[in-house]
């Protein structure tokens, strides 16, 4: 199928895509690679629509754009959906995204940005949300359930993106058997707004008998999410702190505004909660679409992957005492000390807030079933971060 490829109303590139491979074949004109996704322009060298480098890429980005082969139950959505890979799903609505303006369409077709984008066109995601998230062994029947944002979502968990009085929210359930991501979002957002931190507010809701997370998409139809991955793809690595610095330079010179401020907020609240999954695709920048003009570092997202506790022995309790900073493993000891002025957080604001995780999961308690033992364990650890990082800012004082 010849296409092109468009950022919104913008002609990007002309290619041919294998409709049976999901891969391009023939890129025949780049038309504006300003305008391509911020990862594929450092491919595009000497005007050379022939390089392989960068057709494999413009492949790999695209295919990428998937649900990835580390999705919780997989192989059950899958079946459910009836299809054998995820890269199936493609285009079957256009790769379209609500994290970006990207998609493909037809060379010929009359079709428009605003005739099928989904921040503007709703789009029907009961049957795609009962076969990520029910229990019950039920197939899609509808084609239609096909044509959503849906296709397009990374990450492990089990998730759907849903409509609620016009707003797009994306509801995230646990991983396999721990159910405990839900509430990890819900407290490391409750952090946030005490402390000041910008951030995506996650609620808690229940499906099917299972607890939830629910946030509001943070992009619109003018904006996209540019990744910490896209933006360090191409500049020399590090291994140490000098690749956060460099990050921060880059935020900089682009013109956004207390770059260092907000990612050390993230890291602030890493260390509070134990997030050890920082990884480069989970933080990065929001971009303007129509203007290419970088507004701002991301609100804070994807805190699920914290408190967890390892092993909750008579004597002590056994935490994973180690998060990531960009290509690093280090402990969150380490880690925090990458903040330059702890002094300008004030962490009485939240006191009060281990017992409001602690009334939060008893409230849930009997969907849940977690222990008694370990909700104490938990906020037992969170109260433990909460008095070392108040230590940090005394000594800072």
């Amino acid at each position: 199928m010849k296409c092109i490829l468009m950022n919104k109303n913008k002609e990007v590139l002309v290619a041919e895509y294998n409709e049976t491979s999901k891969f391009f074949d023939k890129i025949y004109e780049v038309k504006d690679i300003n305008y391509a996704p911020y990862i594929l322009k450092s491919f595009y060298l000497n005007d050379n629509i022939n390089d392989v480098s960068f057709r494999t890429n413009l492949s790999e980005w695209f295919k990428g754009r998937g649900i990835p082969s580390w999705r919780d139950k997989l192989d059950l959505l899958l079946h459910r959906l009836n299809i054998t890979a995820p890269y199936e799903l493609l285009d079957k609505a256009f790769g379209l995204s609500l994290s970006d303006q990207y998609w493909l369409k037809p060379e010929g077709s009359n079709i428009s940005y605003d005739d099928i984008n989904f921040f503007d066109n709703d789009f029907d995601y009961s049957e795609f949300m009962e076969a990520s998230l029910s229990i019950n062994n039920k197939s899609i029947t509808s084609d239609k359930s096909l044509k959503t944002p849906n296709n397009t979502t990374d990450g492990m968990l089990r998730k759907a993106w849903i409509i609620e009085n016009k707003t797009r929210y994306l509801i995230k359930g646990g991983y396999k058997n721990d159910i405990l991501q839900p509430f990890n979002e819900v407290l490391a957002s409750e952090i946030c707004k005490r402390l000041g931190f910008e951030h995506v507010e996650y609620t808690l809701d229940t499906y099917k008998d299972m607890v939830v997370s629910k946030c509001p998409c943070f992009i619109t139809k003018n904006t996209e999410f540019i990744t910490c991955y896209q933006i360090r793809k191409n500049m020399e690595r590090y291994n140490n702190n000098q690749d956060y610095e460099e990050y921060v330079k880059e935020l900089e010179k682009e013109g956004i505004k207390n770059a260092r401020e907000k990612l050390e907020n993230m890291y602030i609240l890493d260390f509070l909660i134990l997030n050890e999954d920082r990884h480069l695709n989970n933080f990065g920048i929001i971009r303007d679409v129509n203007t290419l003009k970088w507004l701002d570092v991301a609100p804070i997202f994807d805190n699920g992957q914290s408190l967890n506790i390892q092993d909750y022995s008579d004597e002590e309790i056994v935490i994973n005492n180690q998060g990531r900073l960009f290509y690093e493993i280090k402990p969150f000891d380490e880690i925090i000390k990458t903040v330059k002025d702890l002094k300008r957080i004030n962490i009485s604001k939240l006191d009060g807030i281990v017992v409001w995780f602690d009334d939060l999961l008893h409230k849930y308690q009997s969907i849940t079933n977690i222990s008694d033992r370990r909700i104490n364990g938990l906020c037992l650890v969170l109260n433990r971060q909460i008095n070392k990082l108040k230590e940090l800012i005394d000594v800072d004082n």
